[in-house]
C-alpha cells in the first residue's frame, strides 16, 4: 500500500486528510505535538480503516522534532502533506519576534526540509506527491502569516517546475490554499469569527477533495471553492494595495 505522511494531523484539515486517505488505501504516518491524542487518532484509523497508522510526536518547531520527521519521511512517503501551521493574534508589532520566529520555522523551514526530504525517494520510484497547505491569505498578505504561506505557494510553483522535466510529471508537488475553513485553527488563535458571512466558510473534507482532484490533473495551486476562485481571479487584477485594504482585519485569520 502506498504510504502518506501528515503533518498537524489531529485535528481540521489534517484530520481530514487522515481519514480520506486511510479510506482510499493508504497507510499513513501522522505527526502532531500532543502525543496521546495522536495516539488516540491513529487507533481510531487503524480501527475504522484496516491501514497502518503510525503515530510520531514531535514538534517542528524544535529542531529534535524536525530531525525525527525528516528523518521518518526518507523511508518510504509516497504522500506528504505538509499541514502544520498556527495563526498569531494581533498585528505585526503586537506579536512576540519569538513566536513569529516559530511560526517561520514551522510554516516555511518545515516545509522547505521535509520536502527536500521526501522528494529524492520519489524521483527514484518514479512517482510521489506533495501538498503544502498555504492559505487564501498567500495573496493579501498582511504580516508574517501571510507572508509565510506566500512564501509556500512560490516554493511549491518552483519545485514543481523543477520537478515537471526532471520526472516527466510522475512527482508532482502543489500548494493547496483554502480560504476560512471549519477547524480549530481561529479557535486556538483566539480569534472572533463572529462576524464572517456564512458563505465564505468551507468545509473540510470538501477541501480535501478539492485538493486530491487537483492534484491528480497535476494542478500547482489548488483553491477550493466558487467563492475563492473567484476572489484570486480577481486579487490578479486588482492593485495590490486595495486588496491589502479589502482584507484588512481578516489578513492573518485564514487557515
Amino acid at each position: 500500500m502506498p504510504t502518506a505522511f501528515i503533518t498537524g494531523a489531529t485535528a481540521g484539515l489534517g484530520a481530514a486528510f487522515a481519514r480520506r486517505l486511510a479510506s482510499d488505501g493508504f497507510d499513513l504516518v501522522l505527526l502532531a505535538r500532543d502525543a496521546e491524542r495522536l495516539e488516540r487518532a491513529a487507533a481510531e484509523l487503524r480501527g475504522k480503516y484496516a491501514v497502518r497508522a503510525e503515530a510520531l510526536p514531535a514538534d517542528l518547531s524544535a529542531e529534535e522534532g524536525l530531525a525525527a520527521a525528516e528523518e521518518r519521511v526518507r523511508e518510504d512517503v509516497d504522500l506528504l502533506v505538509n499541514n502544520a501551521g498556527f495563526g498569531n493574534r494581533g498585528v505585526f508589532l503586537d506579536v512576540p519576534v519569538s513566536d513569529e520566529l516559530t511560526m517561520l520555522k514551522v510554516h516555511c523551514e518545515a516545509v522547505l526540509r521535509l520536502t527536500r526530504a521526501a522528494v529524492p525517494g520519489m524521483l527514484e520510484r518514479g512517482r510521489g506527491a506533495v501538498v503544502n497547505v498555504s492559505s487564501m491569505a498567500a495573496f493579501a498578505t498582511r504580516g508574517t502569516y501571510g507572508a509565510s504561506k506566500a512564501w509556500v505557494v512560490g516554493f511549491s510553483r518552483g519545485i514543481a517546475a523543477d520537478l515537471r522535466q526532471r520526472s516527466r510529471g510522475g512527482v508532482r508537488v502543489m500548494a493547496l490554499c483554502p480560504g476560512f475553513v471549519r477547524t480549530e485553527f481561529h479557535e486556538r488563535a483566539r480569534m472572533d469569527m463572529s462576524g464572517l458571512p456564512e458563505f465564505m466558510w468551507l468545509d473540510k473534507d470538501d477541501v480535501v477533495d478539492a485538493a486530491l482532484r487537483d492534484l491528480r490533473r497535476g494542478a500547482q495551486i489548488s483553491i477550493p471553492g466558487a467563492q475563492y476562485k473567484a476572489l484570486y481571479g480577481a486579487a490578479r487584477l486588482v492593485p495590490g494595495g486595495l486588496v491589502a485594504r479589502l482584507s484588512s482585519g481578516t489578513g492573518r485569520k485564514y487557515d
